[in-house]
């Protein structure tokens, strides 16, 4: 239940904050929020960092894939543990929120400008989503196998 809980409000956040960028700001305009931090309005036909311009559609694809191969992981018992679970769920409400910018309107909208890129809630979703799997895989599950082994 948690991990359809964390999607949903992954899906619904990533585009509820798409809606207010496009309904409050224009193309192109950015509002300060604190020092080194602003929304700024940007439609990314491409993939994160604005790679592959114009080919962001074909991003839906992988996207689909990814959401189905997550789901008949979790479906067959294979996402065990709090910290897989809820990384999972982060990659693919992340991978959901950008492939619905992407079947409606073509493009994916950013707005989250720290200087250096922008990008939008679903993109940090991704990077929390492949970080906790890390995290899962390379650090908690060996060291849960080896105190399996040292019992």
């Amino acid at each position: 239940m948690l991990f359809y809980l964390l999607l949903f409000i992954i899906v619904f956040l990533d585009q509820i904050t798409k809606l207010w960028v496009r309904f409050n700001l224009a193309l192109g305009q950015s509002l300060p929020v604190w020092d080194g931090f602003q929304l700024t309005h940007y439609q990314n036909t491409g993939a994160m960092g604005s790679s592959f311009q114009g080919y962001g559609r074909y991003f839906i694809i992988p996207a689909v894939l990814v959401v189905i191969s997550i789901l008949y992981l979790l479906k067959k018992g294979m996402l065990d543990g709090f910290i897989l679970k809820a990384g999972a769920a982060c990659f693919a409400g992340g991978a959901i929120g950008n492939a619905i910018d992407r079947l409606l309107f073509g493009r994916v909208t950013d707005f989250l400008d720290f200087g250096r890129g922008i990008s939008n809630f679903a993109d940090h979703a991704i990077s929390l989503g492949f970080l906790l799997i890390l995290i899962s895989e390379l650090i908690l599950n060996p060291l849960r196998n080896k105190k399996k082994t040292t019992l």
